[in-house]
């Protein structure tokens, strides 16, 4: 883990992919996109029928990582609103013992506007502060959390690619990356979230390097991202 400072408030990065708050004892996630596989296969493209076990399984090393008590998962929770109905068994028995063993709670997002599994399903939610949406809202000037964008980077240090998800953040707003096995990424320098994250000064790309928190300012164009 990897903590550093936002919004006034102390987190950590766990994995890469997920934030822990430890005075919420709350784990963050957002973009599990479950059962994106089984929906593709639906319409003949076929693919590893396994990604919301592997989903399942992050999120349960994150929850035995960082003691969290609470969960929120930040939108596009599933890949469209039958994904719930079509859990096979294992990966069904898994998110229910997971719901079971925290305080979890679901903020819906554009894929995923029908019914879930246990926990609250909530549009938005404010948490000390803090406002935990689906899409960052251009002119927002509270404290936010977000996903939906996928962001990632890719720069060149010393000669090496390094392509991964990362977290976009300004002074008070941050888009988590997306946790799911099956997620893409977009540009983390991309117009469509420079533009989700005003008003705002400075917006930097975020990964966890070596133990600390790596950032790459996007706006003086000193990152490369896809």
């Amino acid at each position: 883990m990897v903590p550093f400072s936002f919004a006034g408030e102390e987190f950590a990065l766990v994995g890469g992919r997920a934030l822990y708050w430890p005075r919420e004892r709350a784990l963050l996630v957002a973009d599990l996109h479950l059962e994106k596989a089984s929906f593709f296969a639906r319409f003949g493209q076929m693919l590893p029928p396994y990604d919301s076990r592997e989903t399942l399984e992050r999120v349960a090393l994150a929850i035995g990582q960082t003691g969290a008590r609470r969960v929120f998962c930040l939108g596009d929770n599933f890949h469209d609103t039958g994904g719930a109905a079509r859990l096979e068994p294992h990966a069904a028995g898994m998110l229910d013992a997971l719901v079971r063993a925290t305080d979890w709670v679901w903020i819906t997002g554009n894929h995923d506007q029908g019914v879930v599994p246990g926990g609250a399903a909530l549009a938005e939610l404010a948490v000390s502060g803090l406002l935990l949406r689906h899409e960052a809202r251009a002119g927002e000037i509270r404290p936010e959390l977000s996903g939906h964008f996928h962001p990632r980077l890719q720069v060149t240090l010393r000669g090496r690619r390094i392509v991964r998800p990362c977290a976009v953040m300004s002074k008070s707003r941050m888009i988590l990356p997306a946790f799911g096995a099956l997620t893409g990424g977009m540009n983390a320098a991309d117009p469509a979230i420079l533009k989700a994250l005003q008003p705002a000064a400075d917006v930097d790309a975020v990964v966890a390097a070596g133990g600390r928190l790596a950032r790459f300012p996007l706006w003086r164009g000193d990152a490369i991202a896809i």
